[in-house]
């Protein structure tokens, strides 16, 4: 592909600055790389202590810096470099002497110290000095081929194919769409104190789509923060009283502005303040006078980043509610220890406890109004009386352990040790009489409670995999059951064991021995309230 035929797919004066950038590219690399090799060895050299070697190094550095100076002009005013009554050719040979120069002069400066380095056994720094070398022979080669282009093969692109490729594949802006379009709208801060910047950005970017608030200082610009949401801050580095950077340090420490983007404007064009105010938390650095279409490119990319960031925490914030609510309904599930223990890893969790108190209740006369009462209100019922019992068994500290059907099932003592857990279990079964006898009168319903307690070593665990529940079995268990089962409505009816434990705490009203399935004659008693 000639030229000509290149030239024909962009516009030509696109071509040549593009062409121009590339040969800059071209000829400054190497230099920039020997320059910093060369700052990165004599910051080692000062390090090591080899002080012989410091001279050498900053001539070369120095060399380097012509090097680039000259380069720069070769590239973007080579008419003025050129003599008027030089030849072409002449020039060209000339150039190639003042560019090899001080090329040769580093090269002979690194030669010798490699040389002088591997001889003295210093060879920490060989392997950088082998880079500037390089470098210097590469820049050479390009000088050479400057005067006297080698022939080409075929699989090597001449550079005004690489630029037209290149340009091909980025289409020029459209500056009228860009003017015109309407990408991502935002509200914007603008803090500037000179108002005809201020008013220049009101306008230009609410032609665009956005809300633009403006401000002349940086106080007040925090002041409204504090008030107001933005999306986007541009803020001016230079204002009187307190400045950009340290409105832009302000923001950053704080946990309800940092999220904003900012991007600084200044006219301070300078590399050090630009690194300083990214270091700082800015998003973008632009100096004045910025170029309308790409403080506009600048404006968007930010409010993309920030509307994923946005997006991110949205998503991030509904992931943590909905494990707060699988938690929650975790939590309704198993006690608390043993979701911990489950969530560390442990696949079989079965505990033995010594001494541990099991009540059981069942709510006698329940079975006749389920058959006359309407399914809805037998839901109604059962939820208010199982509520107002979920609530007494937490003031107390106990664990429910289940409810099938009327039956309503609390362990004391498990999963965590409870010294005081029998008395805790008797308390509440007086109160859950006392629930009954309220929840009679309210629903004017003929609904008793029968109540059983026992107290013994138990095993309790988690059992099945799927629909998995905390539960508790042993012959403690089976003993509570049946003081349930052989009580009487509206009565507390516990074991001899129970009755030797609570005995000084609560009184108890003898029942007699009664003759219980699968456990034989026992003495049992009748709980009838705490001790006066």
């Amino acid at each position: 592909m000639g030229y000509q035929e290149v030239q024909s797919v962009p516009e030509a004066d696109r071509l040549e600055r593009a062409l121009g950038a590339f040969l800059r590219q071209q000829l400054s690399a190497p230099v920039v790389t020997m320059r910093g090799f060369l700052d990165i060895i004599l910051e080692d050299t000062r390090r090591l202590g080899l002080d012989g070697a410091i001279p050498d190094l900053e001539r070369m550095r120095d060399a380097c810096t012509d090097l680039a100076a000259l380069v720069g002009r070769v590239i973007d005013q080579p008419d003025a470099i050129r003599k008027p009554e030089e030849s072409f050719e002449t020039f060209q040979s000339r150039l190639r002497h003042d560019l090899r120069t001080p090329l040769n002069a580093i090269k002979g400066y690194c030669e010798m110290l490699i040389e002088d380095m591997r001889d003295a056994g210093q060879t920490q720094l060989l392997p950088d000095l082998d880079k500037v070398r390089e470098a210097a022979d590469q820049l050479l080669l390009q000088i050479d081929a400057m005067v006297e282009p080698s022939p080409r093969s075929d699989e090597q692109e001449k550079p005004v194919e690489i630029v037209a490729g290149l340009l091909r594949a980025i289409a020029p802006v459209d500056v009228r769409q860009h003017e015109h379009g309407r990408e991502l709208t935002s509200r914007i801060l603008v803090v500037d104190d000179i108002a005809a910047n201020r008013d220049l950005l009101d306008r230009r970017l609410t032609r665009e789509g956005h809300q633009v608030v403006a401000v002349d200082n940086g106080a007040g610009a925090l002041d409204l923060l504090l008030v107001e949401n933005f999306d986007l801050i541009l803020l001016d580095l230079m204002m009187p009283g307190m400045s950009g950077f340290e409105v832009l340090c302000r923001l950053k420490s704080s946990s309800r502005m940092r999220h904003i983007p900012v991007i600084m404007i200044s006219a301070l064009d300078e590399l050090d303040t630009a690194v300083r105010c990214i270091e700082a938390g800015a998003e973008d650095y632009l100096p004045k006078p910025f170029n309308p279409i790409l403080l506009r490119a600048k404006i968007n990319a930010s409010l993309e980043k920030k509307w994923l960031r946005d997006r991110e925490q949205k998503h991030f914030e509904e992931l943590r509610t909905e494990k707060l609510r699988s938690e929650s309904l975790l939590l309704n599930i198993l006690p608390q220890n043993i979701v911990a223990r489950m969530r560390a890893g442990e696949a079989v969790i079965a505990d033995r406890f010594d001494h541990a108190t099991i009540l059981f209740s069942d709510l006698v006369g329940f079975t006749v109004l389920a058959s006359s009462f309407a399914p809805d209100r037998i839901l109604e019922l059962l939820s208010s009386v199982f509520e107002s019992f979920d609530r007494a068994v937490q003031e107390q500290g106990l664990e429910k352990i289940k409810t099938i059907g009327d039956a309503y099932m609390v362990a004391g003592g498990l999963p965590e040790p409870l010294p005081d857990h029998m008395r805790r279990v008797a308390a509440l079964a007086i109160e859950m009489l006392d629930i009954m006898q309220r929840m009679r009168a309210r629903l004017d319903v003929d609904l008793k409670v029968r109540i059983g307690i026992h107290v013994g070593p138990v095993v309790a665990g988690v059992i099945g995999t799927h629909k998995f529940i905390y539960d508790v079995w042993g012959d403690t268990v089976n003993t509570a059951s049946r003081m349930e089962s052989f009580g009487a409505p509206g009565r507390i009816h516990v074991s001899a064991e129970t009755y030797g434990v609570l005995r000084h705490d609560f009184e108890f009203e003898p029942r007699g021995r009664l003759e219980i399935k699968g456990k034989g004659a026992m003495e049992t008693y009748f709980l009838v309230g705490r001790a006066r």
